[in-house]
């Protein structure tokens, strides 16, 4: 049984959501394999975002957070301790790799870890090109002024 929705007759009408649509496809396919670390995703401001990743027992020097285009990775991996004979291991120290898609113009402004949780602040920093702006319409030129008249040629006057 396919659940996969058709986004063609969208492209009659839009142009340029071909990304979005095909995002929402490849979403639908994709299950994630494992769901560890936890993290949250919230929406703090109009254009500002912040993911929260538990990410308990890794360090400042365990993680590695990358921006392409519109991904954001956030990588860890703990190097094995040897100097003690763990008896019970609950604190989880796997290597681990989240992926989180952008939309465009979306920025990672901060990243802080405290106290085990991960906090990535995002902001929205549309480009002034891109900003909507009003276009002024000028009047069309006939050549004459406002102010002036013109003159239509007359029949020539005899001397």
């Amino acid at each position: 049984m396919s659940t996969l929705i058709d986004f063609a007759p969208l492209y009659r009408s839009t142009v340029g959501f071909d990304r979005v649509a095909n995002l929402l496809e490849n979403a639908g396919r994709l299950t994630p394999a494992n769901n560890w670390p936890p993290y949250d995703i919230a929406k703090t401001a109009e254009d500002r975002y912040r993911i929260e990743i538990a990410a308990a027992g890794f360090g400042v020097d365990d993680i590695s957070i990358t921006q392409q285009q519109n991904l954001l990775v956030v990588a860890g991996s703990k190097s094995e301790s040897v100097d003690a004979e763990y008896l019970h291991r609950g604190v989880a120290s796997r290597s681990f790799e989240r992926r989180f898609e952008l939309a465009d113009h979306i920025e990672v402004i901060d990243a802080q870890l405290e106290n085990g949780l991960l906090r990535v602040e995002l902001k929205r920093e549309i480009p002034d090109e891109m900003k909507p702006r009003r276009i002024p319409i000028a009047a069309a030129r006939s050549g004459v002024g406002p102010n002036e008249t013109k003159q239509i040629a007359a029949p020539p006057r005899a001397a």
